[in-house]
């Protein structure tokens, strides 16, 4: 089992942005504790990061065929970007969305995801324990379906 994991925007930062909404680990060190993670759950972890949409868009469409399931954090994107929802529906991958802090607990224009409804779930307000999270929805996921 394949497994990608997308970061947008800003999510590079981490460690540095606003560490107390985001906290103090890098992406580089969430990406390789949930490689790890992949390891102990049978499964190979990708993972890559883009500041741009058409980029995300682009390597959501090329997973198709090449993963069997998605994790992604659209970052800001979540609440603006038609084109990355239509490209995880596209996908035809199962998708769960994660999110380092709580969106509804923020400015309200977060509280909406233009994403989400493209993916089988979503997970959020665990820092970087919400990728753990995804991850493991994710595979119990997709050894559930046929």
């Amino acid at each position: 089992m394949k497994i990608l994991v997308v970061n947008g925007p800003n999510l590079g930062l981490l460690g540095t942005r606003e560490p107390h909404l985001y906290g103090r680990e890098t992406l580089s060190e969430v990406m390789a504790r949930l490689r790890e993670e992949g390891v102990a759950l049978g499964v190979d972890v990708d993972s890559v990061q883009f500041d741009g949409e058409g980029e995300l868009v682009t390597a959501v469409g090329r997973a198709r065929g090449r993963y069997d399931g998605l994790v992604i954090n659209p970052a800001a994107l979540t609440h603006t970007s038609v084109s990355l929802r239509d490209a995880i529906q596209a996908s035809g991958l199962p998708c769960v969305e994660v999110h380092l802090s709580n969106t509804h607990a923020r400015e309200p224009f977060r509280h909406v995801s233009l994403t989400a409804p493209a993916c089988v779930g979503q997970i959020m307000g665990f820092g970087a324990g919400s990728y753990s999270l995804g991850l493991r929805a994710l595979v119990e996921y997709l050894k559930r379906s046929p």
